[in-house]
């Protein structure tokens, strides 16, 4: 499974973003997709997970409200629609990838980052 992550940029407090995973290789709908998130000196942090055979999600309480993963079939693509930004966004954005159906769980795939400045 191959990922390939776009849509960061600069874009100012309040405003929104849209970034996308683009995934190929996959053979079935048993998987989960997730975007992650790294700013400098902190840890990585999942934000938003989507199980694609039943569009299960789940989001952290740091984007819950704000933002919002979709998948589309026919694109085999992972959206994150951010809404609301603040600077303290700011961080190279991930997709990730892992087997079944649970959106829980170590994730073994992963696209490059993209990075998303949010400018106060």
């Amino acid at each position: 499974v191959q990922l390939q992550a776009s849509g960061g940029g600069l874009v100012q407090a309040g405003g929104s973003l849209t970034l996308s995973c683009g995934i190929s290789g996959r053979t079935s709908s048993t998987f989960a997709v997730a975007w992650f998130r790294q700013a400098p000196g902190k840890e990585r942090e999942r934000l938003a997970a989507i199980s694609w055979i039943d569009g299960n999600t789940d989001y952290s309480n740091s984007v819950k409200g704000r933002f919002a993963i979709s998948r589309d079939d026919a694109k085999n693509t992972v959206d994150l629609q951010m809404n609301s930004l603040k600077p303290e966004d700011t961080a190279v954005y991930y997709c990730a990838a892992r087997r079944g159906t649970a959106v829980f769980g170590s994730y073994a795939y992963w696209g490059q980052g993209t990075l998303v400045t949010v400018s106060s």
